[in-house]
């Protein structure tokens, strides 16, 4: 019997742990709204708040999509942490990515249920253009996703 990649939810936790303990800091440290340039005309530390999900999509309805995203996250995490159980173990090029992604919509949904919204915190921009802000949470769900499809196109048994 192989064993499965359940094991990898450590990475899980890790990314939970880290990414409440940088919104306790920046909830502790930083005024909502005002920047902090870190890298002049690229990078701020800007606290901010989102009552929607990326983008701030449905941010204008808070009473109805907290309750939407955080049964989303419930019902994603689940389905992925079912697909890591039938993941082999050796198979980190799945587990490493579901792991991350996990833990980024637990991240985040602990915040919807604390305190309504998401604490974002990492703001990146480019002259003029701002990307909307994020954080740890967010950067583990994008990465995960982003190495899911990587690794789908270019493992030998996608062809």
């Amino acid at each position: 019997m192989t064993r499965n990649a359940l094991p990898w939810l450590w990475l899980t936790a890790f990314v939970i742990v880290l990414d409440q303990a940088t919104k306790a800091i920046v909830l502790h440290t930083l005024t909502p709204y005002v920047p902090h340039p870190v890298i002049p005309g690229f990078f701020n530390w800007t606290l901010a708040f989102n009552t929607g999900a990326a983008f701030s999509f449905l941010a204008e309805h808070p009473q109805w999509s907290r309750w939407l995203f955080s049964v989303t996250a419930i019902a994603v995490s689940a389905v992925l942490v079912r697909w890591l159980a039938q993941t082999p173990r050796r198979d980190w090029r799945t587990a490493l990515p579901l792991a991350l992604v996990i833990g980024g919509a637990l991240g985040n949904l602990i915040d919807r249920l604390r305190a309504g919204q998401v604490t974002d915190f990492v703001q990146v921009y480019l002259g003029n253009w701002p990307f909307p802000a994020f954080n740890v949470a967010d950067s583990a769900i994008s990465v995960g996703a982003a190495l899911l499809v990587v690794f789908g196109l270019f493992s030998k048994n996608a062809r």
